[in-house]
């Protein structure tokens, strides 16, 4: 990729050995290029607070969120690593 400039991200050490294959690698860095170019970003977060929006004219709460995050947590902790 012309004109780009090594970034370091804290991740997950499955994805961390993931992004070691350089064409998974390449593919991330342009999927990450695109996602926070400036415009790009905007309309991400346009369409999350949209959706956020949506999602408490619906009945979403704070501590209903707070308690599915929890519990997912729970579940991935309890869960084998992938092989």
């Amino acid at each position: 990729m012309p004109d780009t400039v090594p970034v370091t991200l804290e991740v997950e050490p499955d994805v961390a050995a993931a992004l070691a294959d350089p064409a998974t690698r390449e593919r991330v860095a342009r999927l990450v290029s695109r996602a926070v170019r400036p415009a790009s970003a905007e309309r991400l977060f346009a369409a999350m607070d949209a959706l956020s929006a949506e999602a408490r004219r619906r009945g979403l709460t704070d501590e209903i969120l707070q308690e599915e995050l929890a519990a997912h947590n729970v579940e991935r902790r309890d869960r084998p690593p992938a092989a």
